[in-house]
């Protein structure tokens, strides 16, 4: 018998475009109602692109994955969520089950799958129409394959980024990469890893065959879409993964070389294509332009306040203070003169002054006692107005998250005011990390490593990493194995709230180092003498089992198709 299922495949155009009834042909609200057949959608310029533009809104904004403000930070040992209701804590408390998920993507990227299959299939041929779209157009640019090359080139990365979204999750997904038909049997396993990642690359590949090359190619109405540099950031980050320990189960250096390989190539690009941009606090990540030469790509920009409502302090006009970082983050900001972690007892760390003499990104991403935002200061001891427990909402931990605000915005206000943002996918500083841990596993000594690491850390404005005793302030580092604790440091701190930490853990395969022990925060006590005192308390208790390094397959999916099988342990 064959089943009808197959996580949402089964919404493919077989089974949604039917002519003469009254359907809409997305079945999510992109095209007027009415009838509307295949034929007619491809045999409308508009309609036919928006086939493709539609499948766009698939990539996931991850701002709030609970519907009120909680980032996927708080399931990892960056943070803690103040709502201590939201289904952010399921990846916590040891409930996380086939009943009982989070982040469930499963049926978006399948739905998003189905677009871009759809549109791969149907656009040669189609009514769209060539338009002037780059930022220099030549004759050839405007001839009809140019344009369908361009289009379809968007609907490989896509199908590649969707993949990847599953595969970032589960391990491995049933590959959709052909339009499946009403009557065929949809009851299937899933490809293996090996196969996934195999599909994943053809398809960046593809992608990068016939796409413009970065976002300036693109005028200034397209930018956003997808470039040849986005597909080739998704097959550094994807070839990183597979060379990591999680996947990695031989340490094959060959694998870690291909990753650092493949974000060579951007790297080799040269600046004037992607770059690093000055000051740190000029990147996207905090409420400025929303693209730039840092950005390879991101979502769709929006005009919105949600980020800062979601996350500042309290006091500030009925702020939720959503995701409160950790003591355990805070500590991985070093000391910004000897570059060193304030565990060293060379680093000049004092427990009496905790928040001096830090990392300068440490201000900029986190709200701490004392800093000052919108003219006033955050009071996070106990008793001030954004302290521990000053109302259900209050920080877990004395502290507030701060990266990706615009401090220009305002809300709950007469009339409020919002900044254009997305959320960043890809940035040049991951490539450089990447670049950097991939090489350092497949080259250990290869001095272009500190090199790359070193790029992030001056522009941060703190000592660079060095093989021998520095002439001034810096932090030694000679072996591999040194060298890997701190590029993965750097990762932490350079890309903290950015969605990496979550899987780095996983790929790594530290999750009972980093997850599965309590987290802590700061308990501040000021003193009749206007001072402070500080001491440090367990903020959250967190359970991690062997079987958290994947995502469960979804009950629901199961009863669907049960050949796609349960990932061990659920």
């Amino acid at each position: 018998m064959k089943s009808k299922y197959l996580l949402y495949i089964s919404f493919l155009v077989g089974s949604t475009i039917i002519a003469g009834c009254k359907k809409n042909y997305l079945g999510d609200g992109s095209l007027p109602e009415g009838q509307i057949t295949e034929e007619q959608v491809f045999g409308n310029d508009n309609y036919a692109r928006g086939v493709l533009s539609n499948a766009y809104s698939n990539l996931m904004d991850r701002y709030s994955l609970d519907g009120n403000g909680a980032m996927q930070a708080s399931g990892s040992d960056e943070a803690v969520n103040s709502n201590l209701n939201s289904s952010i804590n399921i990846f916590n408390n040891g409930t996380w089950s086939a009943t009982r998920t989070v982040d469930d993507v499963y049926s978006g990227m399948y739905q998003g799958l189905r677009k871009v299959n759809l549109f791969l299939v149907k656009a040669p041929g189609s009514a769209i129409t060539p338009v002037a779209e780059l930022t220099t157009t030549t004759a050839a640019d405007l001839t009809y394959s140019a344009q369908i090359a361009r289009l379809r080139g968007e609907a490989f990365f896509l199908r590649a980024m969707f993949h990847f979204e599953l595969v970032e999750r589960y391990g491995s997904a049933v590959l959709a990469t052909r339009i499946f038909a009403q009557d065929e049997e949809l009851n299937l396993p899933r490809n293996t890893f090996d196969q996934c990642v195999s599909s994943i690359l053809l398809d960046c590949d593809s992608a990068i065959a016939r796409l413009p090359l970065y976002t300036e190619t693109w005028n200034t109405t397209n930018r956003g879409r997808a470039t040849q540099t986005a597909a080739m950031a998704l097959k550094a980050r994807l070839l990183l993964y597979a060379a990591s320990p999680q996947y990695n189960t031989t340490n094959d250096l060959t694998k870690w070389q291909k990753a650092a390989d493949a974000a060579k190539v951007i790297i080799d690009l040269g600046t004037g294509i992607h770059t690093l941009i000055t000051p740190y606090n000029n990147i996207p990540l905090f409420g400025t332009v929303p693209y730039n030469k840092e950005v390879i790509f991101a979502t769709q920009a929006t005009n919105r306040n949600d980020i800062e409502q979601n996350n500042a302090p309290i006091s500030y006009d009925g702020a939720l203070g959503r995701t409160n970082p950790t003591q355990e983050m805070v500590d991985a900001f070093e000391m910004k003169t000897t570059g060193r972690l304030i565990t060293d007892p060379l680093s000049g760390y004092s427990e009496a002054a905790p928040y001096t003499n830090r990392d300068p990104r440490f201000d900029l991403i986190v709200f701490y006692n004392g800093r000052t935002y919108k003219s006033k200061t955050v009071d996070t001891y106990i008793g001030g107005k954004d302290g521990i427990g000053a109302n259900i909402n209050a920080t877990k931990t004395g502290y507030y998250l701060h990266k990706f605000f615009n401090d220009g915005v305002t809300w709950n206000q007469a009339a409020n005011t919002t900044s254009r943002r997305p959320w960043v996918i890809f940035r040049y500083g991951e490539i450089l990390l990447n670049y950097a841990e991939a090489l350092n596993e497949a080259q250990p000594g290869n001095a272009d490593v500190l090199v790359k690491v070193n790029l992030l850390r001056t522009r941060a404005g703190i000592p660079a990493l060095q093989t021998t005793s520095p002439t001034a302030n810096g932090y030694v580092v000679n072996t591999k194995l040194d060298i890997r604790e701190r590029i993965h440091n750097e990762r932490r701190v350079e890309l903290c709230f950015e969605g990496h930490r979550f899987y780095d853990i996983r790929r790594w395969n530290e999750g009972s180092r980093f997850l599965n022990s309590p987290v802590t925060g700061m308990r501040i006590t000021k003193n009749t003498n206007n001072t402070f005192s500080y001491q440090r308390f367990q903020a959250d208790t967190r359970v991690f089992a062997n079987k958290n390094y994947l995502y469960p397959i979804s009950q629901t999916e199961l009863n669907r198709a049960p050949a796609l099988g349960q990932n061990p342990g659920y």
